[in-house]
């Protein structure tokens, strides 16, 4: 019997095409594996890094490990923002060129209580804030359960702390699950910046006018020891002694800063320095509260003026907010029996962070403590004045002097006679400043003559806050030993306010300048299911969701035995 040299061809030809095609697949796959090739098609970008990220990954020279501590039994919730961070550290690794090394540890894994709780303290040590949660146990029940929503990045035996959970009281689980996830990006970056960087920027805490103690800004220092090099010391009325910091912290002064200091914090801005400011103009002796009263006196500090000419001034004026702290009362009960009850203190306002700026985005409410209050003055158009903190619509101010009454906390506020609202509290100054000193003889304040002086600065920027307690933490004290609260957190309920972390992004705002402080923006929608029409429409949906699937199965099964009859048949 005869082939037919025709289909032993067709034979041939199908193998080569088939062979080919194979060859194509194999070839095209390998070139596309060389590829960066990543489209995010999301309408707000969270997949997209920006520049400045981009710029910072693509410059790293030593490896990065991460140890992300957010794995293990945890609520729906977290285990969205365990897959955002994730996904970030993903597009992390990419972007370094594979510099960048990650795992997700489960702190409590450890069957052994003693070894968990070992765990825990070492990781309490290291920075990580823990967070207490409801989780069910094998016995149906419930129990309390600690999980540490942060990270730790290793960078050339350098361990920083990144806890990147907001806990926002005031705003729903969701919201703050959201507000985490924005943030990432930038949570993750400073820190990689920070250690990874060549120059480690320098700041400087004032003294010689009555400042705070160290002891009282331990917690603050702490934390910004993080991101720079941190000194205290005065200045002595040397031009150029604080040009190699590039920020200046002036935290709670009490006594008057002479023309020679002022004059040399005059030609720090002038030259591009950074100031952020803390006092009041009203001083009030808190401690005296334990015996039921004190006072609030006017106390200048000479620096009135300086501040004036750069678009600020501080109202020697005590604030008062309905929105405000609540102290511990002893009262009486029944006329005999003593009891301690909560009241609130309009003394303490919560303060309100700007909703849409970088520094204060996302950030909770911070505790303040006989607040004074800011006007911007001025016109000049190379000034720009932001408010970064504020009061709630219902506050009032108090001129001194003034007697402060513990007995008032007794009385409820009367809103009617709180009638004045959004009082600012801490403001931004950005832009060219003109000189305090300009047409002024200065002579006498420099003992330098070569020293030339400048009427105006470069582009610089400086931070106003009207209330130095702000940045000042409590101090436990067992005999002569001394330990620092953790700044922010109220002793009485454990609620901590935004006060470290409103400090932190001032400094990182001033010093900023790769523009990470701007990744804060970053906005990301919250989308939701509609509720009510989940349940109006429940039973639609489940319809749908469970004959669809099937109905889908049968039409294809259809569709393909007619298009197979209609084929087979033509022959």
């Amino acid at each position: 019997m005869l082939s037919n040299p025709g289909s032993k061809n067709i034979k041939i030809k199908s193998w080569l095409q088939f062979i080919v095609t194979v060859a194509a697949i194999i070839i095209i796959a390998s070139v596309s594996s060389l590829l960066r090739i990543r489209l995010d098609l999301t309408e707000d970008k969270r997949y997209t890094l920006s520049e400045p990220t981009l710029k910072v990954l693509g410059g790293l020279k030593n490896d990065i490990y991460i140890q992300v501590y957010l794995d293990g039994e945890i609520p729906i919730p977290l285990k969205r923002l365990k897959r955002s961070v994730r996904e970030m550290l993903d597009e992390f690794r990419i972007a370094s060129g594979q510099r960048i090394d990650y795992e997700f540890i489960n702190p409590a894994g450890d069957k052994d209580a003693q070894q968990r709780e070992a765990q825990y303290q070492v990781l309490n040590d290291k920075g990580l804030n823990p967070v207490r949660i409801q989780a069910s146990d094998e016995e149906g029940g419930s129990s309390t359960k600690l999980i540490f929503p942060g990270m730790i990045v290793n960078y050339n035996g350098i361990e920083i702390p990144v806890n990147f959970l907001k806990n926002n009281q005031s705003i729903s689980p969701e919201q703050n699950i959201l507000h985490s996830i924005e943030g990432l990006e930038y949570e993750m970056i400073q820190t990689i910046a920070t250690v990874s960087s060549d120059t480690i920027y320098k700041v400087a805490f004032l003294e010689g006018h009555g400042e705070f103690p160290e002891i009282e800004v331990a917690d603050i220092t702490f934390n910004l020891a993080r991101f720079f090099t941190i000194d205290r010391g005065t200045i002595g009325g040397q031009p150029g002694i604080l040009d190699n910091y590039a920020a200046v912290i002036i935290a709670g002064p009490e006594k008057e800063f002479s023309e020679a200091d002022k004059f040399v914090l005059d030609q720090y801005i002038m030259n591009g320095g950074k100031v952020m400011w803390l006092f009041e103009e009203v001083e009030v002796n808190s401690d005296s509260l334990i015996y039921g009263e004190t006072v609030g006196l006017y106390r200048p500090l000479n620096i009135e003026d300086q501040l004036f000419r750069y678009g600020a001034r501080v109202n020697p004026a005590i604030v008062q907010d309905i929105e405000c702290m609540l102290i511990r009362l002893t009262v009486m009960s029944g006329g005999e029996r003593q009891q301690v009850v909560s009241a609130p203190w309009v003394y303490y306002p919560k303060l309100s962070p700007a909703p849409n700026h970088p520094v204060t985005r996302n950030l909770n409410k911070v505790k303040g403590e006989f607040t004074n209050f800011i006007d911007t003055v001025g016109f000049d158009p190379a000034i720009k004045k932001t408010i970064l903190l504020s009061t709630s619509e219902y506050s009032r101010t108090l001129s001194p002097p003034l007697v402060i009454r513990l007995k008032e906390a007794e009385q409820a506020p009367v809103e009617n006679n709180f009638n004045k609202s959004n009082l600012p509290v801490a403001v931004l100054l950005e832009g060219v400043f003109p000189s305090a000193f300009r047409n002024r003889i200065t002579d006498n304040l420099v003992g330098d003559n070569r020293f030339i002086m400048k009427n105006v600065s470069r582009e610089t920027k400086m931070i106003v806050i009207a209330d130095a307690d702000i940045i000042r933490n409590e101090v436990r004290r067992v005999g002569t030993a001394e330990s620092p609260i953790p700044l922010g957190q109220d002793k009485y309920t454990g609620e901590v306010f935004g006060n470290r972390d409103f400090l932190i992004n001032c400094l990182n705002y001033l010093v900023d300048d790769n523009g990470i402080m701007e990744l804060r923006s970053r906005e990301i929608k919250l989308r939701l299911l509609d509720k009510g029409r989940i349940k109006n429409e429940r039973g639609k949906w489940q319809i749908i969701n469970i004959a669809g699937p099937v109905l889908l199965v049968i039409l294809a099964g259809i569709l393909y035995g007619w298009f197979r009859k209609r084929i087979y048949t033509r022959y």
